[in-house]
């Protein structure tokens, strides 16, 4: 619920999630939450505590040696709590593509976008609410005027239902691999609006990615005669350039909004979450097919569920993955997501090793990395 590298993302309705999209700007500040995880408050590294506490080191040399045995443990359960964390995030995340995927395989289900969408919302209206309590405390929730965040809100929601239109109309492994060009857009995005441009060398790392992408579209969506060869449709296509574009567009606005109502990624995320989904709710009747609901099988309930359960999840461990380790360490986990869902997607897609869209798949995922 760009990753740059654009692991994209708080996001959540998604297979994508609001916090893909903070996580792309946490590595331009970046990265969320996506795009945008750079506006979680930041935490003093262990170099700038030592700076500021030379009293304590003093106070520290004149404690008994036994005294010194427990001070070196917490950075030991820290690191152990993020790599948990890291794993769950990344589960999490294979979780809802693969779980969304199931859930838009139903053609009764396929066009019910916005109201999977405005239901993810809530999910993650729910858990920011309750991650704001006293008890919890992890962030201070701020107000801000709607008429401030309305087109942000505009923008959320298509960051996340167009995505999901290209999940329902492709594989898992163009779909991925197509977020990649989240990194070149929201670059190109940048230059274009304010001017701000990448060093040379990762401006030269982005054109595998783009090429990559470009092999995995012009083959994944090739008909193929064996019937249990999963293929992508033009309109999965078409969805998930449109997907990108608003991806692009949320995750820089995301960096503007953060300067300009000076707060953080799950402050602005608890104002836009609730309004996207009720402004969700006067399009729905006019835009969905709902399918008849007693119609609908358990199995696929009992997902719908799962989906906003990995939702909840996603934005937790975001956020303790950003507050503990910091935007490289998310940056490193939206890589692993991203590899482990293009080769589930591929194992389950029926094709052969030897088909030639695994090249683009290769070239593209080189392109991220280096």
């Amino acid at each position: 619920m760009a990753e740059r590298s654009t692991d994209r993302a708080p996001s959540t309705s998604s297979s994508v999630t609001e916090t893909e999209a903070y996580d792309v700007n946490e590595d331009e500040k970046h990265g969320t939450m996506s795009d945008t995880e750079g506006s979680f408050v930041k935490l003093k590294s262990p170099e700038d505590l030592e700076l500021g506490d030379g009293d304590d080191d003093e106070r520290a040399e004149m404690l008994p040696a036994e005294h010194e045995k427990p001070a070196q443990t917490a950075p030991q359960a820290s690191a152990r709590s993020s790599f948990a964390w890291m794993v769950v995030n990344t589960l999490a995340t294979i979780g809802i593509v693969f779980t969304n995927k199931a859930i838009f395989s139903d053609p009764s289900l396929k066009l019910a976008q916005l109201t999977f969408a405005a239901f993810h919302f809530f999910i993650t209206w729910l858990t920011l609410f309750t991650l704001s309590r006293p008890r919890f405390a992890m962030f201070t929730p701020r107000r801000v005027a709607i008429k401030e965040i309305i087109p942000l809100a505009v923008a959320m929601s298509l960051n996340v239902i167009l995505p999901n239109l290209s999940l329902a109309f492709s594989t898992v492994t163009f779909y991925q691999v197509a977020r990649i060009l989240l990194t070149p857009m929201v670059a190109l995005m940048n230059f274009v609006l304010y001017k701000s441009t990448l060093p040379r060398n990762a401006i030269y790392a982005l054109i595998p990615a783009c090429v990559g992408v470009a092999m995995v579209s012009y083959y994944d969506s090739l008909p193929s005669a064996d019937a249990s060869v999963k293929t992508t449709s033009s309109l999965g296509v078409i969805f998930a350039f449109s997907g990108i574009f608003a991806s692009s567009l949320y995750t820089v606005w995301i960096s503007s909004y953060h300067k300009k109502l000076q707060m953080n990624s799950m402050q602005l995320l608890f104002n836009q979450a609730p309004l996207a989904s009720f402004m969700l709710l006067y399009v729905i009747p006019f835009v969905d097919t709902f399918p008849v609901w007693r119609e609908v099988p358990i199995n696929r309930w009992v997902m719908i569920m799962m989906s906003g359960m990995f939702a909840c999840i996603i934005n937790m461990s975001q956020f303790f993955i950003i507050a503990q380790t910091g935007p490289v360490s998310s940056t490193v986990v939206g890589h692993v997501k991203t590899c482990s869902i293009v080769a589930l997607g591929w194992l389950t897609s029926g094709r052969a090793v030897g088909d030639k869209s695994v090249i683009g798949v290769f070239v593209a995922i080189s392109g991220i990395i280096s």
